[in-house]
């Protein structure tokens, strides 16, 4: 059977009649011959060969990229249309879950000693609902929560979408510019906040001197903000230990107070729910530009939650181990969302990301899931590889996510071989889809889960369109720019319609049917199985001489050699090419880098890696107009909440470190 159209299935007796039809029907189409082996199940078993049928449990997309006289299948695809939607507010599916599991555990917060059951986490959010609305708080107010990884931030959570109120998370080490920006932004009523913000590798920072900045007199009685007229309430969850004094801040409220002043009960909105009604307003934490207010409905991200976890396969039975932060959406939707609507149980190792605590965690709680981007995975190799965190205790883990940023081949090896990771799983999204729209499942190939970020999740659409006619869907198996429709889709960025313009179109097909397409600035190409595959940043592609350079391709080169910890490759401006390559490396621990040009490294008496050597090990593997003209050695990067690399601000030291004569 030949065919030259884009079709998507999976494997189940339910769509099998539809399947020979849709074959069937491209046969005469094409007037090409369709396999008749004289019964349904033979010529099932013959067209299986063709669409690669996947295990009905992983509800894998596949899409049909045969070549027929010479035409190649466009890079269009759409995801499976079943298991349906789930069609309610994420109050009402959580009060399901609750009924079927109440007494499993919910969530578990290891720093607070804490664990709450299913039934528990209902009453305190409904008791935290109940406070907030004795303060005034009503659906489609904006409240901003800026906490950690804690209990506080989970039962919040749940409180806010009882009250149809819009969560909008911030990140907790914003400075008071940032918070006052955002909450002006948004026109945010109420502001829920820690005493003290937990910071990754450093000490606590104390809130209160920010508080003073958004109300200078936090003692009267009243929030007044000349910054934030819109701000009425602030809430103060305090988590200092007794670091900080706070009984005379009558203007504020104790979370404690709200939790407790009101018995659980059950929760009645001002007016009622509906799944499209925004509930969640997601700052993004693009690389390239200010971040946006993304919003997003109960619709998108309930459902986006349950097919991660439907893809994972979670079952009550799992623990899942997540660092990420909740206040980004691969915390709260790939982890919060995805365990809470699959009954099982997520542990925050710490409140800001530690590899010593999220390991401990792992072996503690007998996880059987991990959570991570590629800094996080590499920071917890790290203390195995050195001995400061014992081998073993990974035997429960099965599965987890990589996201956040491409996993090199060589880190996925290393994670199957140290932690058992060997049903990891990648996902691929933007905040803007609330987030994910690509996953690979844990039965895919190896080599798929290495090179591709998976194929569609359910009731996703995707196509892969020329950067310079956006018109024009390309060939599989050409590169373009990524774009996304569906119900994960965002209604827009908040007070900004023309940022929402430039990305969020709605276009209409030859058939006259309209679809929202969210257009990534990703690039990408498809190929015959329906496999996506992230290339690149387009703003982050490097043009040498004409030639475009993929800095993810350099990258994962640089990564598999030996004494490399990190690399990050970007384009700076060269007189000759226009464009050439620079590379920001991170050595190993022990690792000595030579130091000619006073550039920070490794220390300590182990092996020596130059720049030449580094070089030289491209240049046995790529072409040589991908070798690194620069290399500066570095021992972080700048990065986003999500752990991105801010590659814009590493063009511009790459571009202040050449001109001071370093990298060659």
């Amino acid at each position: 059977m030949l065919l030259n159209s884009s079709y998507l299935g999976w494997e189940s007796k339910l769509g099998l009649d539809a399947y020979l039809s849709c074959c069937y029907l491209s046969s005469l189409l094409l007037s090409t011959p369709l396999y008749d082996c004289g019964n349904e199940e033979e010529s099932y078993n013959m067209i299986r060969p063709v669409f690669r049928f996947n295990s009905p449990r992983a509800c894998a997309p596949v899409l049909c990229g045969v070549q027929s006289r010479g035409l190649l299948t466009l890079s269009y695809a759409q995801g499976p249309t079943e298991p349906p939607l789930l069609d309610q507010t994420v109050p009402q599916h959580f009060a399901s879950i609750v009924s079927k599991h109440g007494d499993q555990n919910a969530v578990i917060s290891r720093a607070q000693h804490t664990r709450l059951t299913y039934e528990e986490l209902d009453q305190r959010s409904s008791s935290v609902a109940a406070g907030l609305q004795a303060q005034g708080v009503k659906k489609g107010m904006r409240v901003a929560v800026s906490l950690g990884n804690n209990i506080e931030f989970a039962v919040t959570t749940y409180a806010l979408f009882k009250l149809g109120a819009i969560l909008v998370p911030l990140n907790p080490a914003f400075n008071s510019p940032q918070v006052i920006s955002a909450l002006s932004h948004l026109s945010a009523t109420h502001l829920i906040i820690g005493t003290e913000t937990n910071l990754h590798f450093k000490p606590p920072r104390e809130n209160i001197s920010l508080l003073k900045q958004i109300s200078p007199d936090l003692t009267s009685g009243s929030i007044e903000s000349a910054s934030v007229p819109s701000l009425q309430k602030v809430i103060l969850v305090d988590n200092s230990a007794g670091r900080l004094d706070v009984s005379d801040f009558k203007s504020t409220t104790s979370f404690n107070d709200l939790l407790y002043s009101q018995t659980p009960q059950a929760i009645t909105p001002d007016s009622p729910l509906h799944r499209d009604d925004i509930i969640n307003i997601q700052f993004t934490s693009g690389t390239t530009a200010l971040p946006k207010a993304a919003c997003l409905s109960h619709t998108a991200i309930l459902n986006n939650g349950y097919f991660i976890g439907m893809r994972m396969g979670l079952t009550p039975a799992d623990i899942i181990v997540s660092p990420p932060p909740l206040y980004h959406c691969f915390g709260s939707i790939l982890g919060y969302m995805a365990s809470a609507t699959h009954g099982s149980s997520i542990v925050f190792p710490s409140e800001a990301f530690s590899p010593s605590a999220t390991l401990i965690a792992v072996q503690e709680e007998r996880a059987t899931a991990l959570y991570g981007v590629a800094t996080m995975f590499t920071a917890e190799l790290e203390l195995l590889s050195n001995g400061t965190i014992e081998d073993k205790g990974f035997e429960h883990l099965r599965t987890g996510i990589a996201a956040g940023s491409s996993v090199p081949s060589v880190l996925m090896g290393r994670l199957h071989d140290r932690l058992n990771l060997t049903g990891l799983t990648i996902c691929y999204g933007m905040t803007e889809t609330a987030p994910v729209s690509c996953m690979t499942t844990p039965d895919d190939p190896l080599q798929k889960r290495l090179d591709s970020v998976g194929r569609l999740l359910p009731h996703v659409h995707a196509k892969v369109v020329s950067v310079t006619d956006p018109g024009r869907v390309v060939p599989i198996g050409e590169r373009g720019e990524l774009a996304i429709a569906g119900y994960n889709v965002m209604s827009g960025y908040w007070g900004d319609k023309a940022r929402t313009a430039e990305v969020r179109k709605t276009e209409t097909d030859e058939q006259g049917r309209e679809a929202v397409w969210m257009y990534t600035g990703d690039e990408a190409q498809m190929d015959a199985d329906g496999y996506v595959h992230i290339t690149g940043r387009i703003k982050d592609l490097i043009i040498r001489g004409g030639e475009n350079i993929h800095p993810l391709e350099v990258e994962n080169v640089l990564f598999a050699h030996p004494q490399v910890s990190e690399a990050s490759v970007v384009g700076i401006p060269d007189e000759k090419y226009g464009e050439c390559v620079a590379a920001f490396v991170v050595v190993h621990g022990g690792v000595r880098v030579d130091e000619g040009d006073g550039e920070g490294g490794g220390e300590g008496e182990g092996p020596v890696v130059t720049k030449q050597e580094l070089r030289d090990w491209v240049r046995g593997k790529l072409s040589g107009h991908l070798v690194p003209k620069y290399i500066f050695w570095t021992k972080n990067y700048p990065k986003t909440p999500s752990g991105k690399i801010k590659k814009f601000e590493l063009k511009t030291e790459g571009i202040k470190l050449r001109d001071a004569g370093k990298g060659l």
